[in-house]
């Protein structure tokens, strides 16, 4: 009888997600669309699979009596509405808005069909979910901007710290013989966000505490920052001493990947480093 339960619970879930992908095809479309053709929110295309791996994973050997919670689900399913209806009001914020109310809905399906046990075994995953809404693009100037002063300024030590004479200005560097601008080309918020993503994933699976995966989260911002000045330095003293061919070459524009790898090795050293601490404790 508790089989046939979860089967038929399994079926309501399924139906009622099968509803909210019709009803929510058109935006859920444009944001697929939108992260296919814009860098800045390619990190979209890893939240639907890693969320659904994850599922499905964590709930293997895992029983609950499954025992809808209305109480939590319904108030959860009226603002997640309310959110999406607010994407009319505001176009600006409306497909941001409206994936969001997408993703509120899901998790209030799960609490109404499943229960709370099971929404709290599932926390991370179904939170993950909440990435599919694009951040608007006011937020994510503001974003890079701060990665661009940031960059700008730790670049500019970096210089100060090998001797090499700069002067900044703004956004400009001023190096003998050569003159840079971290534009917003250069901010680095591609690989930040997919780097914060890939930090939330292993915070998750290999931290074991919250405070943990808080801590590690928070080492994302330094480290983007410093993967993004490392970066620039590299290719600018290549520009000045080796060929000027550096700055516009293939390491500038594909050699991104090879930056980023040393940063996350640079996390998973944090990472160990917070799990020794959990350990400790």
């Amino acid at each position: 009888m508790a089989f046939a339960s979860d089967r038929s619970h399994a079926k309501f879930l399924w139906a009622g997600i099968a509803a909210l992908l019709l009803l929510f095809s058109r935006p859920l479309f444009a944001v697929f669309r939108l992260a296919w053709s814009t860098d800045e929110y390619t990190h979209i295309l890893l939240v639907l699979p890693v969320s659904l791996g994850l599922i499905y994973f964590e709930s293997r050997g895992k029983s609950f009596v499954d025992k809808s919670n209305l109480v939590a689900g319904v108030p959860l399913a009226l603002v997640a509405v309310g959110l999406s209806g607010l994407g009319f009001v505001f176009p600006a914020s409306g497909l941001f808005l409206t994936i969001l109310g997408f993703a509120l809905l899901c998790l209030s399906l799960v609490l109404v069909v499943h229960g709370s046990a099971r929404f709290l075994s599932l926390l991370f995953p179904l939170l993950f979910l909440l990435l599919l809404a694009p951040v608007p693009l006011p937020w994510l100037d503001r974003a890079i901007v701060f990665l661009q002063g940031a960059s700008t300024e730790m670049t500019f030590l970096l210089f100060r710290a090998v001797g090499i004479p700069v002067f900044k200005n703004g956004f400009v560097l001023a190096l003998p013989g050569l003159q840079i601008e971290v534009a917003k080309q250069c901010s680095g918020i591609r690989s930040s966000l997919m780097l914060l993503v890939t930090a939330l994933i292993l915070g998750h699976l290999f931290s074991r505490t919250l405070w943990g995966q808080l801590a590690f989260a928070a080492f994302v911002v330094p480290f983007a920052v410093a993967k993004n000045a490392v970066r620039i330095f590299t290719l600018s003293v290549l520009g000045m001493y080796v060929n000027r061919s550096f700055l516009e070459g293939h390491l500038h524009h594909d050699g991104g990947i090879v930056f980023f790898v040393v940063a996350l090795g640079g996390l998973m050293l944090v990472l160990q480093g917070i799990r020794w601490l959990e350990r400790r404790a």
